[in-house]
């Protein structure tokens, strides 16, 4: 019989580079979501200042301030203070903000608002670019209209694939007087994977949708990740759909 016979297997051991590599990825997933949020933030802040503090007159910058109190108004000085204080724009905007919108709803900012929308009617080309500003911050920052309420599946690009769209609002003026009449048409907006901030605009008859349970957000989370991330633990089970199990259109 062979000496070699009964002697057991090597054990398999673990690299230390792969014990490091399995640590590295653990830690990615904790710190890629905190440090990109917090880069976002950051980066937002930031363009709020930079568009800020240019319309605000010099002398009235928070380094020129604290060195007209505290330093030297020389640059060149060795005592001149420099400063770059990140945030105060964003403060400084919402302030401002905040007051506009608070004089706008008196009598007086009513009346003056009507005069400078009457002189800007009255100028070909600002009067478009104004009004369409105007329409889309109008539907964006409504508060008494929600703006994509409802999540839906579409048959998009053709019969029998599915795709998520978000229900805007009922069709109205000439899209909704030409297109075939077939019920209620609504607009749907169909985000594009993984940018959602572009896509394509739907009119569809409300029969052609099919609602989903879930909410917005958890829509959008499934359209960023390009289908990695549902919502809840039971859709991640789901390995295939009846058609008879799909929810029945609404009926116009």
């Amino acid at each position: 019989m062979n000496e070699f016979t009964h002697l057991e297997p090597p054990k398999r051991r673990h690299s230390i580079f792969g014990g490091l590599r399995n640590n590295f990825l653990a830690g990615l997933v904790v710190v890629a979501p905190i440090g990109l949020t917090a880069w976002l933030i950051w980066s937002v802040v930031g363009w709020v200042d930079g568009f800020v503090w240019p319309l605000v007159p010099g002398s009235y910058h928070p380094e020129a301030l604290i060195n007209r109190y505290f330093g030297d108004m020389n640059p060149l000085s060795p005592d001149y203070i420099h400063v770059n204080v990140r945030g105060l724009g964003v403060i400084l905007f919402l302030i401002v903000t905040i007051s506009v919108g608070w004089v706008a709803k008196g009598l007086i900012g009513r009346s003056f608002l009507s005069w400078g929308e009457g002189l800007i009617d009255r100028t070909p080309v600002v009067r478009s670019i104004y009004n369409g500003a105007k329409q889309i911050a109008e539907t964006v920052f409504a508060q008494t209209e929600s703006s994509f309420d409802k999540a839906c599946l579409v048959e998009y690009p053709r019969k029998g694939l599915w795709a998520i769209g978000f229900v805007s609002t009922p069709a109205k003026g000439e899209v909704a007087r030409r297109v075939p009449p077939e019920g209620k048409i609504l607009s749907v907006f169909l985000p594009t994977t993984p940018n959602p901030t572009s896509g394509f605009l739907l009119f569809a008859p409300e029969s052609d949708l099919i609602y989903l349970d879930m909410t917005v957000e958890d829509a959008a989370k499934l359209i960023i990740s390009a289908g990695l991330v549902y919502p809840n633990d039971k859709d991640k089970k789901v390995t295939a759909v009846d058609p008879a199990s799909l929810p029945t259109k609404p009926k116009s």
